[in-house]
């Protein structure tokens, strides 16, 4: 775990190191089995398809939590995260080859409280588009 984030150190427009996640088929069985939430269109292709979906597709709070990751290893304390809030705006495909899919996420500090803490806006995308809106975070930093 890396040190913790200094509030008098932070700046709003304070860039956070952004993170690149590939998601596999395989990380959708795991998570299904942690979260319980064997829904089929994160496994079975045909029946994904058959709704709609272009694919397979992620677990929307498996790309949530892969994207708050960013905001909490940069604060160095999984604990300080306080809020953190999302809307899902368009899924994470996840084709089945050894590739997967890829999220990139970026962060910003977007407002600074006089409480020690402070807001973080998140952009998470994957095959160029957006899949996270109205993502947020506040912190609390040392």
């Amino acid at each position: 775990m890396s040190a913790r984030v200094a509030w008098a150190d932070v700046e709003v427009g304070t860039e956070l190191p952004s993170q690149t996640f590939t998601v596999l088929r395989s990380d959708l069985v795991r998570y299904a089995g942690a979260s319980g939430d064997f829904n089929v269109i994160h496994w079975n292709e045909r029946i994904a398809t058959e709704v709609g979906l272009p694919n397979v597709i992620a677990h929307g709070m498996l790309t949530m939590a892969m994207a708050g990751r960013v905001v909490t290893d940069w604060v160095g304390d999984p604990g300080a995260l306080l809020e953190y809030g999302v809307r899902f705006t368009r899924p994470v495909v996840v084709p089945d080859d050894d590739s997967g899919a890829t999220l990139e996420v970026s962060a910003k500090v977007s407002a600074k409280g006089d409480d020690g803490t402070v807001q973080v806006t998140i952009t998470a995308t994957s095959e160029g588009a957006t899949v996270l809106g109205k993502a947020q975070a506040r912190v609390r930093l040392a």
